[in-house]
């Protein structure tokens, strides 16, 4: 069995700790490490998800190699033997969740992109058929799929607190107006491209996160692509619109919190032994679907 959550007592190291990710500041470079921790509801719980981690990078790795030719990334090398000291000596912890990255200036937004009516757009939707200022038809169903993708941004706020869905106006006021655009339409664009080929793998993309950094005068892409951490994916054969849906992603985990009423706020609760182990299956099935590939890395 896997670490269920990264221990980052690395000798002469100093980690800045994520809702998931440890990072170390190496100058012009981080090395980000994916723990199995796992937040819902912008809450870490006590216990974290078998394999999560290695899931998360891998499918990091699979997206950054799949779009380079749509969109920058910040990756460098995800093999240790490129990391320096005490770090490459640390394969049985780094090992398949960690990348070496280029450091960027982060841009302080969430980049959202929605192609179906789920989760907090659904509940916007609800009361005024809106979505973070984009106007929406009335009669839509949950989970109804959208005429084009929208782009839905959101504040990043500091760990513990909730970030905040706003509209592209209030993203122009954050970050320049030429920024919001390229992030726009850039994660819009790769958002497309991605949903495409996921399709084909018998995938549903309904929405996703991206994060970009600044870096030499460009904007790059940055943190994670399209993991079922940053994303809501469904099983195509499943999906029927006008209720919730199955999902690869940690929804599994945020609906058993809703089916005992958690609070979404304060300390994060121990999450029961069958709801880690099916979540867990959840992920590397979602690895194993979207790549093609066997998920090897269980020790």
């Amino acid at each position: 069995m896997a670490e269920v959550i990264l221990q980052t007592n690395i000798a002469g190291t100093s980690p800045k700790h994520g809702k998931v990710r440890d990072i170390y500041d190496l100058g012009d470079r981080l090395l980000i490490a994916a723990s199995d921790r796992i937040s819902a509801f912008d809450v870490i719980m006590k216990n974290g998800i078998p394999y999560k981690g290695i899931v998360l990078t891998q499918i990091s790795k699979f997206w950054f190699e799949f779009l380079a030719d749509t969109v920058e990334n910040h990756l460098i090398s995800d093999d240790i033997k490129d990391f320096p000291e005490p770090f490459c000596d640390n394969v049985s912890q780094l090992f398949g969740r960690t990348m070496l990255v280029k450091k960027t200036k982060v841009l302080p937004v969430e980049c959202v992109v929605r192609g179906f009516l789920a989760g907090s757009g659904w509940r916007e939707y609800k009361e005024n058929h809106t979505v973070c200022g984009h106007k929406l038809a009335a009669g839509l169903k949950q989970c109804d799929k959208l005429p084009e993708p929208i782009f839905t941004p959101a504040t990043k706020e500091e760990l513990g607190a909730h970030d905040e869905n706003i509209d592209f106006d209030r993203c122009v006021t954050i970050i320049g107006k030429k920024n919001a655009e390229y992030v726009r339409d850039k994660s819009i664009e790769i958002f497309k491209k991605a949903s495409a080929y996921a399709e084909k793998r018998g995938i549903i993309l309904a929405d996703t996160k991206f994060e970009w950094g600044e870096i030499d005068g460009k904007i790059i892409l940055i943190d994670e692509a399209l993991t079922p951490d940053s994303s809501r994916f469904w099983p195509a054969d499943k999906y029927e619109a006008g209720r919730d849906q199955e999902s690869y992603d940690k929804q599994f985990v945020r609906n058993y919190l809703e089916s005992i009423n958690f609070d979404k706020s304060g300390k994060g609760i121990e999450l029961p032994k069958d709801v880690c182990e099916k979540t867990s299956a959840k992920y590397i099935e979602a690895y194993e679907q979207l790549t093609g590939r066997k998920f090897t890395f269980k020790s």
